[in-house]
């Protein structure tokens, strides 16, 4: 029932929609904090993004255990097998660790930061860690979309 590739599912093609989306939202929002020091609106922004993606990811799980047989639609791919495997490890090891990490940063944030936001001692961890985990959401918006055009888009010739 995908409605961007030829196999696949609506859930798959929502999360690619919303990788497509919260990327640009993500920059933006840094671009916000860092040169035009809006913090409140980087707060608002990121706790946004935190429940757009904690939602998707967790319906997108939701429909691949019990709705999609994802190998099933990705049969149909001249990648498959080896090669889709092989995208979707990278894809994980970019997505697990992210999602840890994005939750333990907003927990953190919460928990560092006044009311209203602005810099303090917690400035500077909030910095470095934010900088990696913006360097994963990166790699597994790109890696999901890998593997999703392998498995879901691409077809034999």
């Amino acid at each position: 029932m995908s409605f961007l590739a030829p196999r696949g599912s609506l859930m798959l093609d929502v999360v690619v929609l919303a990788m497509t989306l919260v990327l640009p939202v993500l920059f933006w929002s840094i671009w916000q904090v860092r040169c035009r020091q809006n913090y409140s609106l980087h707060k608002r922004t990121q706790l946004l993004l935190a429940t757009v993606l904690l939602t998707t990811v967790l319906a997108f799980e939701v429909d691949m255990r019990f709705f999609t047989d994802w190998e099933a639609e990705a049969a149909g791919s001249p990648y498959y097998w080896n090669a889709i495997w092989t995208a979707l490890t990278i894809h994980l090891g970019f997505a697990i660790p992210t999602l840890v990490l994005w939750i333990a940063m907003v927990i953190r944030a919460l928990r560092g930061f006044e009311r209203p936001p602005e810099p303090g001692a917690h400035s500077a961890s909030h910095k470095r860690w934010g900088r990696i985990a913006v360097i994963g959401m990166t790699g597994t918006g790109i890696t999901g979309w890998i593997f999703y055009w392998m498995a879901f888009v691409a077809t034999r010739s």
